[in-house]
Order: structure tokens, then C-alpha cells, then sequence
């Protein structure tokens, strides 16, 4: 039987009974135990109708439950552990799309252009050329792109702190090793950025929040240290919503380049802002319920949001511990191929990593035998983007590829995401309990700390029910997905919340222009652990169509 997510003992007992929590502890009795009467009002929070004798039978289990919720808590568990039991994604005999781990792409050949500014813009491909044949050195490109960076941010409000001396001292020993005819791969002396939830040795870990804006973690996410053992040049943490939501933390408002009177929206607000103002090549970002496509979206980047248990996120604030995923926002889908490429496959240190083949070859220029699947329900409906998703659906058939008519399963998404909020009420317990949760810069009914103690209410019941939910989707979308290589559907749509529940990874990247000038996208979804199928067709669509190659202008006043 296919296991799903459970809570550890810890966030089991604190979601059991959790009403007891909610509704018991403000209004104990004079001896401090729950009484009958309790019960009584509690139960209505349920949904529930209890005898006056069933509740009386309950009140010695409840009471001793009580007391185990105030043991645990005097465990102090940090937010890095991990449930007991990991979600798995996979269906009933599933077997994996690629069949073994291969990697190539083509080089692009290049020569340094005479205006520098233009490296701003350039993919990952062609910045590795450049370095590869000592045309720019790693020193010279992480010199640039710093500066922009010192530049762009007083407005933009994209990076929460710049490692220069980090990046200085791995830039001069990329270059030192180049020299030796060490080279690495494509991502050697390649700067880049990663979301403020990762950890780094020697600088803040701040998870966007006053609450813990002066933390010290005393490692680096596995993330981090497989970059860098790639050769690449970590230049800065970017921003996030605090707590991972929204583009707001305790420095301000972070910025979309292509109009800076909006926010770029999050929670991965600063890398998909940096890397669209071409402050760096790529960053890393995190996604749970829309974290990389919404602000990719809004900034124009391409996102990749892997399969769940595609990577390790050891070393990364947890929110939800069976949907956080973390993937690259970049430039171009080929870019996004290259960084999963050093950053997947299993860790000892996140035991929900699932080993699966990674293959990856560059396309050619067609989708002849491709059978890419469109949410047609979701096309035919008027909506803002709808043009532009249209002419996403003609220019794919226009390349050879066969449109099949599919449709996600009808359920309720929206319900089921009781998941997260149950499992960031657990990852932010002592928050809520110690009230630090007043120092959020939001404090809004649809902010973090109201979430939190509404998440108290969630009976350990109805989460397990939510999650025996997902199982049911994940083999639906199993059947749907049979005979497809993947599907599109627009990217903000019931397609988002479903799939960040099953764990199934997507695309997001730009399509065209909406009226006002900004950025559209379209999402592409693949099939579970099939991001090398899923990343060579939204290479060939954005060949074909150049998008993804447009930036802002970067003309706003300082």
C-alpha cells in the first residue's frame, strides 16, 4: 500500500484533538481540567454531535492528552526536523519516464560583447563558453553581477544580503582551477542566487521574517554545497514573503523589474525578481502552493518546480514537509535543466528524496510524436491570459506536436490544502505558542500568524482524510496522464493546487504580453520524476518563440 505523509509523534499529538488546544487551554477549569461542558461547545468545530454521556467518557483521555501536548513542548523541536513518515508521490507500480541518468548539452559558441551590459542578459550556455575559453574570467562576471546587484536593489528590494567574500574567494578558485585545465561543467564560475530559506554558513538565514532575521545556521543546505561542488558562485540570498508568502518581508516590498509599482509577487519574490532584472543568471527558488510559477509569472523568468522527491531540501526552512519543493528560476528551460542536473538525486540527510533517473539531451526544432495534453475545460473558459494560452496551443501544434483534449479530476482541491496549513501550523508551533508570532510584518486575517492558529483547529482526522485525498488524485492523475508525454493548462488555474498536492513537477514559463506590457505565462506539466521530456519541449517552444529572451527595459529612476 502506498504510503502517505503522517505527522511525527510531536506534530501527531499536537494535531489530535487539536480543538482541545484551541478551545480547551484558554478556559480550563479552576483545577485546570477540561470539563464536559467543554467538550460540548468544542465539538461543534467539528462538525460533530457527541452524547452528553460520549463526551463524559472522553474527558479522561482528553485531559491526559492535554498534558501530553505540554510534554512535547518541552521538547523545543527545531523546524529542521522532519516528520517520522515521508509522502511519496508515486502511484501503485509506477515506473519512471527516464530510464538512466544522462546529460548533454550543445555549447554555444560566443565572443565577449564589446557593450558588457548585455552579459546581464545572457543564458547560462553562453556565460560558460565565455569563461570556459578565458574570454571573462569567474572574477570579472561575479564583479559584475554584484554590482548590479548594489545597484538595482535600493529600488528592487530582491536581495536580503549580498556574500561577497564568499563569492569573491569561490569566483578566484573557479578561475584557478579553469586555468589548470580543471573545468567542471557549465555551471563552473557561473554566479548565482538563492532564496533566503537556504541555509549558508556565515550569513543569516533570515526566511524573510523579523521573527528570524537574525538567525545563524551553522551549515549549508545540500542545495547550496551541490552547486558549489558544481563550481558555481553563490553571490546572494535572495528575498522571500515572509515565511514563504507573498513578495512582503521585513525589508519592504520586493519589486517587479518590468514595473516596479507592482510587488514580484512570491513567495520566491527576490530570485525571480534579480534573475529578470539581470542581476544574475539563475536563483533558486522554493514552491508549495505557487511559489515559483506565481512569481515567475509575474517577472517573466522560466520556473521549474521539480517532482517532489527530485531534491533534497535539507537545509531549507520547512513550511509543509509533504509539498515544499525546491527548483531553479532562470533564463530559458535548458538553463533550468542544467541546474537540476547538479542539484538532484538522493541525501542521506532528506530521506523523502526519491532516486530516479535524470536524461537530458538538447532538442532539435520539433515536436513531431510528442502528445502534449490541454486542460480544455480550462481553454475554452474567458480568462485574462486566454489569448495568449491559445496561441501557445497553435504554436505547439504548428511544431508537430499531437493537442489531446484532457481534463484534471474533479475534486476538491481548495479542501485538501488542510495539508499544508495542518503542517505549517506543526513547523511554526512554538511561534504561536510563545505569541513572537506578533512581530510578522503581516497581520491580516490572510496572513501567516491568523493561519497558524486557525491551523490549531485542524483535526489530526480530517488531515490524514485530506491525505488519503491526495493518494486518490495521484492515481487519477496517473489514469489521465496514460498515453500523454505531458499537458499544459493556464497558469493559474485548479492545475496549481492539484498539482502541488501530487507532487508532480511543471514548467512555467513566458508566453507573450498581456495589455498592460507585463509578462504572461503558460504552465506545462510532466509526468512524475519526467522533467527531461517536460524541459526539452518547453525548450522547443521557447526556440521557436523567443519570449523568454525579452527583459524590462531597467529604466526606472533611482
Amino acid at each position: 500500500m502506498r504510503k502517505i505523509l503522517s505527522v511525527s509523534l510531536i506534530g501527531l499529538v499536537l494535531l489530535s484533538i487539536s480543538f482541545v488546544l484551541g478551545a480547551f487551554v484558554a478556559d480550563k477549569s479552576a483545577d485546570g481540567k477540561i470539563t464536559l461542558a467543554m467538550i460540548l461547545q468544542a465539538q461543534k468545530i467539528m462538525g460533530l454531535d457527541f452524547t452528553d454521556a460520549e463526551a463524559d467518557s472522553m474527558l479522561t483521555d482528553v485531559n491526559d492528552q492535554l498534558d501530553s501536548y505540554v510534554a512535547l513542548w518541552k521538547l523545543q523541536i527545531p523546524n529542521e526536523v522532519s516528520p517520522a513518515l515521508n509522502f511519496n508521490p508515486l502511484p501503485a507500480g509506477y515506473q519512471f519516464p527516464d530510464k538512466a541518468n544522462y546529460f548533454k548539452t550543445n555549447e554555444i559558441k560566443g565572443v565577449l560583447p564589446v557593450n558588457r551590459e548585455e552579459l546581464a542578459f545572457y543564458n547560462i550556455r553562453q556565460l560558460s563558453y565565455l569563461i570556459k575559453s578565458r574570454q571573462i574570467s569567474s572574477v570579472e562576471l561575479t564583479r559584475f553581477f554584484i554590482d548590479r546587484l548594489k545597484k538595482y536593489n535600493p529600488v528592487l528590494l530582491n536581495v536580503v544580503t549580498i556574500t561577497e567574500e564568499r563569492a569573491m574567494k569561490q569566483a578566484a578558485k573557479a578561475d584557478a582551477e579553469i586555468k589548470a585545465g580543471k573545468y567542471r561543467g557549465p555551471l563552473h564560475g557561473i554566479p548565482f542566487g538563492a532564496k533566503d530559506l537556504l541555509a549558508v554558513k556565515g550569513y543569516k538565514t533570515t526566511w524573510g521574517s523579523v521573527a528570524y532575521k537574525n538567525q545563524d545556521i551553522d551549515m549549508d543546505a545540500t542545495v547550496i554545497s551541490r552547486l558549489e561542488n558544481a563550481g558555481a558562485v553563490l553571490i546572494a540570498k535572495t528575498t522571500l514573503g515572509e515565511l514563504a508568502m507573498g513578495d512582503v518581508w521585513f525589508g519592504g516590498k520586493t519589486k517587479n523589474p518590468w514595473d516596479i509599482n507592482r510587488g514580484s509577487s512570491g513567495s520566491s519574490a527576490g530570485s525571480a525578481s534579480a534573475v529578470a532584472a539581470g542581476c544574475m543568471p539563475f536563483a533558486i527558488g522554493s514552491e508549495t502552493l505557487g511559489s515559483i510559477v506565481s512569481p515567475s509569472t509575474e517577472c517573466g523568468t522560466t520556473g521549474l518546480r521539480p517532482t517532489f522527491g527530485r531534491i533534497s531540501k535539507h537545509g531549507a526552512m520547512a513550511l509543509s514537509w509533504s509539498m515544499d519543493k525546491l527548483g531553479p528560476i532562470a533564463r530559458s528551460a535548458e538553463d533550468c535543466a542544467i541546474v537540476l542536473n547538479s542539484i538532484e538525486g538522493v541525501d542521506q540527510k532528506d530521506l523523502s528524496v526519491i532516486a530516479a533517473p535524470f536524461t537530458y539531451i538538447s532538442p532539435g526544432a520539433s515536436l513531431k510524436g510528442v502528445k502534449i495534453g490541454y486542460l480544455k475545460t480550462e481553454f475554452d473558459r474567458a480568462y485574462p491570459n486566454h489569448k495568449n494560452d491559445s496561441l501557445s496551443l497553435i504554436k505547439l501544434k504548428e511544431l508537430g506536436a499531437e493537442l489531446i483534449p484532457v481534463e484534471i479530476p474533479n475534486m476538491p482541491y481548495g479542501d485538501m490544502t488542510i495539508v499544508l496549513s495542518a503542517e505549517a501550523g506543526a513547523a511554526f508551533d512554538e511561534l504561536t505558542r510563545s505569541n513572537r508570532d506578533d512581530l510578522l510584518v503581516k497581520q491580516d486575517k490572510n496572513a501567516w500568524p491568523n493561519a497558524f492558529r486557525s491551523a490549531r483547529f485542524i483535526p489530526a482526522v480530517e488531515y490524514i482524510q485530506a491525505n488519503r485525498a491526495r493518494s486518490l488524485l495521484i492515481e487519477k492523475l496517473q489514469s489521465m496522464m496514460k498515453g500523454i508525454d505531458l499537458y499544459m493548462a493556464p497558469s493559474f488555474s485548479q492545475n496549481l493546487r492539484a498539482t502541488n498536492l501530487s507532487g508532480h513537477p511543471c514548467v512555467v514559463l513566458p508566453n507573450g504580453f498581456n495589455k498592460e506590457g507585463r509578462p504572461s505565462s503558460i504552465t506545462f506539466t510532466g509526468q512524475l520524476f519526467g522533467e527531461g521530456k517536460l524541459l526539452q519541449v518547453a525548450e522547443v517552444y521557447q526556440n521557436s518563440t523567443q519570449f523568454n529572451k525579452q527583459h524590462p527595459k531597467m529604466n526606472f529612476a533611482f
